[in-house]
């Protein structure tokens, strides 16, 4: 039986992820330069690692958040570090994070395909 994932194992997994994700290539990602698709991309692979480790509750866009279980209560964006971009409209960094009323896990990336572009 697979344990519960608590919010402390959620923050280290997530570096751990990170760290993987940056050892491989990801040939599914190989010329797409659509923002959202690599969003989906590493939203569902995280989602995917964490579920085959521990038991922990998924979410949906159509449920608001990524993690919505009881502790963790987190969602995840994804986003380029040369171009950051939201699904939607704030002043500053800390207007969109602060007195949301869930935890924010953000993924930034830095894609490069094998041709250097």
């Amino acid at each position: 039986m697979k344990p519960i994932l608590l919010i402390e194992q959620f923050i280290k997994e997530a570096e751990v992820f990170c760290n993987f994700m940056s050892e491989e290539s990801h040939p599914e990602l190989l010329g797409v330069t659509d923002g959202k698709a690599v969003g989906t991309y590493v939203e569902h692979r995280f989602q995917d690692y964490l579920s085959d480790r521990y038991t922990v509750t998924i979410g949906s866009s159509a449920k608001g958040i990524d993690f919505p279980g009881e502790g963790i209560q987190t969602d995840i964006k994804v986003t380029s570090l040369t171009q950051p971009q939201s699904s939607c409209p704030f002043k500053n960094a800390r207007q969109k994070i602060y007195g949301l009323g869930y935890n924010l896990l953000v993924f930034v990336y830095d894609k490069h395909d094998a041709d250097g572009k």
